[in-house]
């Protein structure tokens, strides 16, 4: 835990640049992101601080229309998220890459900062963010070890 927030880490057998082409493509963010269903929109200057991703969360016919916006980006090292959940409020993501030999270690580190779900103690919140950010990192891992660019 670091400040009451749970790190979510794993070792991925693909170098820093693999990792970042799939966190770079905003197009593939439901294929790893844990609850984001389909992709509308990908501004253009993604992943610079200030874009945004336009998705939807859900299982259709229930969809909600939501986005995800950079707070802070350092090309294959670092992103900063800021990921709105309509009702729930806003969570702050961060993604961390570290070369680890030849793979890399992704760091997530994600928690609640606006909206209802900052009510919810935060080592209950963190019990279902720990298991849905497990998953996204093993998808991320399967897309990343896969690339061929």
């Amino acid at each position: 835990m670091k400040d009451g927030t749970a790190v979510v880490r794993r070792l991925v057998h693909a170098e820093p640049a693999k990792v970042w082409s799939v966190l770079s493509d905003g197009w593939l963010y439901p294929s790893w992101v844990v609850g984001a269903s389909r992709m509308r929109e990908v501004e253009q200057s993604w992943p610079a601080p200030g874009s945004k991703l336009h998705h939807s969360v859900g299982m259709w016919p229930l969809l909600i229309d939501d986005r995800t916006e950079v707070i802070g980006c350092e090309p294959q090292r670092s992103l900063r998220l800021k990921a709105h959940g309509w009702p729930a409020g806003a969570a702050e993501v961060v993604i961390e890459l570290t070369p680890a030999g030849d793979g890399t270690e992704v760091t997530i580190v994600e928690d609640a900062v606006s909206g209802p779900a900052t009510l919810v103690p935060p080592p209950l919140r963190q019990l279902t963010m720990v298991p849905r950010n497990k998953e996204a990192l093993r998808r991320l891992s399967f897309l990343a070890e896969r690339r061929t660019d």
